[in-house]
């Protein structure tokens, strides 16, 4: 990057997002819609989940109101739509910080699909928790991948580092829910929380009652989520 983030001395907390189906409604499921979604649509025509503007900055002010807490995201998506995503942060009042690519796509005619991204995912993430040290963080993805199993992973990994987890649901997968309560039971001893998440209010709230976000934060949540749906 040309910009270098120096985060102020008294950051509380870290946060570490999935954009894929987390922030921004990609569809990975579904790999030709996502190739499309990814290197064909432009930044007004993409869709940013109900809340999600509300609770990330929510998180970045803090409790206080007044912190201004370092954001990194993680995209499964190539650097060639790093000024796309910018754009889409920008549009829909994210706030917005770095955003990591896990790899180089390397797409050919004989290799039509990138290569896995789980295991580039951990390790950048691993990254960022050693660059900054000793900070907390919440690490936030989504059902659809392997974001749980890696968050999992990171959780026993730096024990005491990660505070919450939040996976947003997106869909109703009997045997993909089962999976992910297992995992929540895995690292239910520790002071870190998995929660499966319907919707931002979701997660909002599990934030406010854990003191990373303030009252009128999640009312703005609330406020922002009902506005998207209408």
């Amino acid at each position: 990057f040309t910009d270098v983030y120096i985060p102020p001395e008294d950051t509380d907390l870290l946060v570490i997002s999935d954009i894929d189906d987390t922030v921004m409604y990609t569809g990975v499921a579904n790999k030709l819609r996502m190739l499309y979604r990814l290197f064909v649509k432009p930044a007004h025509q993409r869709t940013a989940f109900p809340g999600v503007a509300a609770f990330y900055q929510a998180l970045y002010v803090g409790e206080s109101e007044a912190a201004r807490r370092p954001i990194l995201y993680v995209s499964r998506g190539p650097w060639s739509i790093y000024e796309m995503l910018e754009e889409f942060f920008q549009m829909n009042a994210i706030p917005v910080g770095p955003i990591l690519f896990l790899r180089e796509w390397g797409i050919s005619w004989r290799r039509p699909w990138p290569r896995r991204a789980e295991e580039h995912k951990y390790a950048l993430i691993t990254r960022m928790l050693d660059l900054f040290e000793d900070l907390p963080c919440v690490l936030i993805g989504d059902s659809g991948q392997h974001d749980p199993e890696v968050y999992t992973r990171i959780v026993k990994e730096y024990p005491g580092r990660v505070k919450a987890v939040y996976i947003r649901r997106i869909d109703s997968q009997a045997d993909r829910e089962r999976a992910i309560e297992g995992l929540r039971q895995q690292i239910a001893h520790t002071d870190c929380e998995l929660r499966l998440a319907a919707d931002s209010m979701a997660m909002a709230e599990h934030a406010r009652n854990r003191g990373f976000i303030s009252e009128s934060g999640l009312q703005a949540v609330r406020r922002d989520s009902r506005d998207d749906s209408d």
